[in-house]
Parts: structure tokens; C-alpha cells; sequence
């Protein structure tokens, strides 16, 4: 146990944080759960109307349902991309001799690059006219037959604003993987592979369950900074065609500063923080259960 004086240390260190804490992000929360229960445009008095706001976006709001199941989707493909494609090239790098510094760069460079660049940058790529970049690598590998308008084709406008998204921050969890892959014991390593056992092996016995506290913390932070994703999609698309790429977030957004309808937009944002805390304790449980099995 601690001595009253260290005590005192440890609560000094951690007030200002908790303090920072409290006034960024829980008060806001707060102040979000307090609007959901009002009718309010920002200039007029709020008008107390209890649960209304709720039982109109869970049963009122075709627009909010097709925003969540976008949500879903787009989140779906974020995964896909940033945690099996940070988890593909770490396990590459154990193995790279050289270059390992200029990969890694290479790699971590659109995580640092301005969420605007990039969403401009994919908006060209995926340009019809004039003809991107893809369009036209799809016309040289002689299937031109694929070749559409990415961001107005209202089937594949979604997986289209997600894909930058998912390569924003593949590098960033990729350096945070490979850094838990690097602190595997070697030794346990080296016997496994004198009693004969392959790559795949190695790494589902030995190297998955040594960094699984460090894969688990990635999968919470991707995961809720997927259903929290917003600048990328807004600017590239603005939800559009129609509501084909609308998210919770960008929904929130548009029904607080367009229809200046902010206790509705408070609804919707409780919801997301809702959504997010329910994906990590699922995300802990399904996590666990494998772990117990």
C-alpha cells in the first residue's frame, strides 16, 4: 500500500488530466444528454419534450436507420483495412532485413497528411471525368469494363469514402502491433521451430497470444474511431447520393448546424457515445470468451 505521501503525489500528477478530462469530454456528454430532451434552434427557448427525440429517431427516421447500417458498413471496412492490413505488414517487417525505417515512414506518412489533402486526393483517384487514377489503371490491366463514377454510384459510394479512411491510420496501428510483435520472446520462438512448427504456427501459438492486450487495445480504438468517423466522408460526398454515404455523425452534424434542430442532433450524439461504449464491451466480451476458450 502507498504512504499517504505518495498518495498525495499520485492525486497532484493525475488532477489536471482528470480535470481536462472532465471539462473536454464529459461535460459535453452531459450537456448533449440534457439538450436530447428538448426542442431547441440554438436562438429561440428550449422547449422541454421529454422522450420524444428518441422515440422519433428510433421509430420516425427512415434517415437515421440508413445512416446507422452506413455507420456499420463503413466501420466494417475500416477494420478490415486498418487492423488486418496493420496486422499483415507488422508481421512483414519482423522479417525485413533492410529498409524497416523507410517502410515504416512510408506507411505512417497519411496518418500525419491533412484530412482535407487526403479526402481531395481520393476525390481525383476516383474521378470519372477527367479519368483518375483508378479509372485508368482499371482501363490499362484491360478491365475497363469496371471502370464508373466511384463517389455517385450509390453502390459503391460507400466503400469508396471508407477505403481513405482505412488508409489513413493502417500505418499508425501497424507501428503499434509491430512494436508488441518485437517484445515476443525470441526464445519461445526458436523452440517452437525446432519442434517443427510452420509460420502459421508461430504465429497463432505463440506471437497472436503474446501481443493479444496490445491487439485488443487497437481493435477498441479503431473500432470507436470508425463510429465516430466524420471529416472524411463529409467532405468527400456530404452523405450523398442521397443518403448512400450518410453517417451518424455527419446526420448529427447537417441536423444541428443545417436544420439547426440541436436537441434532435443531441439525440443522435448520445446514441453514437451509446454505440461506441456498447462496440468495446462487446469487442472485451467476444475477446474474452476466445481468450477463455
Amino acid at each position: 500500500m502507498l504512504p499517504n505521501r505518495s498518495r498525495l503525489s499520485v492525486l497532484v500528477f493525475l488532477l489536471p488530466p482528470l480535470l481536462l478530462y472532465g471539462v473536454a469530454v464529459l461535460f459535453p456528454i452531459l450537456q448533449s444528454l440534457f439538450l436530447s430532451f428538448f426542442s431547441w434552434n440554438g436562438i429561440s427557448d428550449m422547449e422541454f419534450v421529454g422522450f420524444a427525440n428518441y422515440v422519433h429517431m428510433l421509430t420516425g427516421d427512415g434517415v437515421f436507420w440508413r445512416s446507422f447500417f452506413n455507420a456499420l458498413g463503413y466501420l466494417a471496412i475500416c477494420l478490415v483495412l486498418q487492423l488486418g492490413g496493420a496486422l499483415f505488414v507488422a508481421s512483414l517487417l519482423t522479417s525485413l532485413r533492410r529498409g524497416r525505417e523507410l517502410v515504416k515512414t512510408l506507411y505512417l506518412l497519411p496518418a500525419v497528411i491533412s484530412t482535407v489533402a487526403i479526402a481531395f486526393l481520393f476525390v481525383r483517384i476516383y474521378s470519372i471525368d477527367p479519368v483518375g487514377l483508378l479509372n485508368q489503371v482499371l482501363g490499362w490491366i484491360g478491365l475497363g469494363s469496371l471502370e464508373r463514377p466511384w463517389l455517385s454510384d450509390v453502390n459503391t459510394v460507400l466503400a469508396a469514402v471508407s477505403a481513405p479512411e482505412g488508409w489513413r491510420f493502417t500505418g499508425l496501428y501497424m507501428l503499434i502491433i509491430y512494436a508488441a510483435l518485437l517484445a515476443v520472446p525470441q526464445e519461445l520462438e526458436e523452440a517452437a521451430r525446432l519442434d517443427g512448427a510452420n509460420r502459421w504456427q508461430l504465429f497463432t501459438k505463440i506471437r497472436f497470444p503474446h501481443i493479444r492486450p496490445v491487439w485488443i487495445t487497437t481493435t477498441i480504438m479503431a473500432t470507436t474511431y470508425g463510429l465516430r468517423g466524420f471529416d472524411i466522408p463529409y467532405l468527400m460526398t456530404n452523405g450523398g447520393p442521397g443518403q448512400s454515404s450518410e453517417l451518424l455523425t455527419t446526420y448529427m452534424y447537417k441536423t444541428a448546424f443545417t436544420s439547426t434542430d440541436f436537441g434532435y442532433a443531441s439525440t443522435i450524439s448520445v446514441f453514437i457515445v451509446v454505440e461506441c461504449l456498447v462496440a468495446v464491451g462487446f469487442i472485451l466480451l467476444m475477446l474474452k470468451r476466445k481468450a477463455d476458450a
